[in-house]
């Protein structure tokens, strides 16, 4: 009986060992817990400190006021600051992306737009996804700001759902081409 009161004993003693060991670990976790979150918000109040104090920026500018002898001056300050411009050798495009034509690609509902912001030209090719040397059409040129729509393809499809590429060619005045941007489009053939 003695040495199954021991064993009890010895039992009851490693009970109390290991929820020592498991409180123990939490209290360390717990400890390390509130160390990093005193240093998180030690970091943001200093933060918001700087936020908080008044600083002009060199580059603040103040209104200018408006006069009868500088009204055309102003005027022409705030049009040019209002238009949007791209980086040069970027682009960007107002387009639909699913074109529908009939009669096996005669009209469409197609619409590519190159946005007056833009600072190239640009010309573009429709080539079918899976075979890029299948070239079905091959756009003009469209100016900044200019719109195509409404185009028939080069290439007679038949009836059918077509995933496609466009091939944008960002080009220079002699028309070589500065970059290329590609774009999925879906081509709808009806009829």
């Amino acid at each position: 009986m003695s040495e199954e009161k021991d064993v009890q004993g010895q039992a009851e003693k490693s009970k109390k060992g290991g929820y020592g060991l498991l409180i123990g670990i939490g209290a360390v976790v717990a400890v390390l817990l509130l160390i990093v979150i005193a240093i998180m918000l030690f970091r943001q109040g200093s933060g918001e400190a700087v936020q908080s104090e008044p600083q002009q920026s060199q580059e603040e500018k103040r209104s200018v006021l408006v006069t009868e002898e500088n009204v055309d001056e102003i005027y022409d300050q705030m049009v040019e600051m209002t238009k949007e411009s791209v980086d040069q050798g970027y682009f960007e495009t107002s387009m639909s992306n699913e074109w529908h034509f009939t009669g096996g690609g005669a009209q469409s509902d197609a619409y590519v737009a190159n946005v007056e912001g833009n600072t190239n030209d640009v010309y573009f090719d429709v080539v079918m996804e899976n075979d890029e040397s299948n070239v079905i059409y091959k756009s003009p040129v469209i100016p900044r700001g200019g719109v195509l729509e409404n185009f028939a393809l080069d290439t007679t499809l038949e009836r059918g759902t077509y995933d496609c590429v466009v091939i944008y060619h960002l080009v220079d005045e002699d028309q070589n081409t500065v970059s290329t941007l590609r774009i999925a489009v879906m081509v709808m053939v009806e009829n």
